[in-house]
């Protein structure tokens, strides 16, 4: 068997922009992402996977060899295939959005946090990465701001004891933003009750949007069958609808998705795959 890692950036994806892992088997004192997806990718070439750095954008999937073809022109052919293809984070779709991105708006605290020293900040979210970043946050900002639709949150309690016992934490409940301004960067957003419909205009140096996550299936559509929110649909062996393509991670329709089930799907999916193989010879 080979195996051949296609990998448009840095092999980890979402994994590489966390900055502690404290929910993975045998971490109980905190690892960054990166230095956990170094190790898996390290240990994965030891046993022979090689990389190449391209990026897919079309792919013939449905017989028995799987050709993905490459921006640069380059076909890529295999018996199976395994799509390991992540998720992107969720926009907010409100004014003033895409205009400041890269000038307050960020998706990634860990990414853009260090840019915000002593800056007014707002996280929009309530789910665990949303109230875990804004305590990371409180490491630059003067102040932090959790925007939450619901009157209560969504992520773990021991994350959300944190956040609410943080002492420059605040917390808008039932509330929502409809929209950022600024005129070079960010200089605040649209505050909106949904109880009371009242609008105000809060002050703010950046706003981090982290509600949620959209997979990168585009390019599947009418090839895999996805559910109504577009991550792939799986048996238990982590088989897609064409035979010969699986699918693991962040990108299949599942209950949980964490690094450990990712790597339990990639397990199954690789086992799956050889198995196929076999009993194609």
């Amino acid at each position: 068997m080979s195996t051949l890692l296609v990998e448009k950036a840095y092999p980890g994806g979402q994994l590489v922009m966390c900055e502690n892992i404290e929910n993975y088997p045998g971490f109980a004192s905190s690892s960054s992402g990166y230095e956990l997806s170094t190790a898996m990718r390290e240990q994965a070439e030891k046993f022979g996977m090689q990389t190449k750095l391209a990026e897919v954008d079309r792919m013939d999937i449905t017989g028995d060899e799987k050709v993905l073809y490459t921006t640069d022109g380059e076909e890529i052919r295999g018996r199976t295939l395994i799509l390991s293809l992540g998720a992107k984070p969720r926009r907010l779709g409100v004014p003033g959005e895409i205009e400041f991105i890269g000038r307050g708006v960020s998706y990634c605290a860990v990414c853009d946090g260090a840019f915000f020293q002593g800056k007014k900040l707002v996280v929009i979210g309530g789910g665990d990465t949303a109230v875990e970043d804004s305590v990371y946050l409180t490491h630059f900002a003067s102040s932090v701001s959790i925007i939450h639709r619901r009157d209560k949150f969504r992520a773990q309690k021991i994350i959300q004891e944190r956040a609410l016992t943080h002492p420059i934490i605040n917390v808008h409940w039932s509330s929502v933003v409809k929209g950022i301004g600024g005129r070079d960067a960010v200089e605040h957003i649209v505050l909106q009750n949904v109880i009371t419909q009242e609008e105000t205009t809060m002050p703010v140096d950046g706003v981090f949007i982290l509600i949620g996550l959209d997979p990168n299936t585009k390019m599947l559509q009418g090839i895999i069958d996805l559910d109504e929110q577009g991550y792939i649909l799986t048996d238990e062996n982590m088989q897609t609808n064409i035979p010969g393509v699986y699918a693991a991670g962040d990108v299949r329709h599942k209950l949980l998705r964490q690094i450990v089930t990712a790597c339990a799907d990639g397990a199954i999916a690789a086992t799956a795959a050889e198995r196929y193989i076999e009993g194609k010879h």
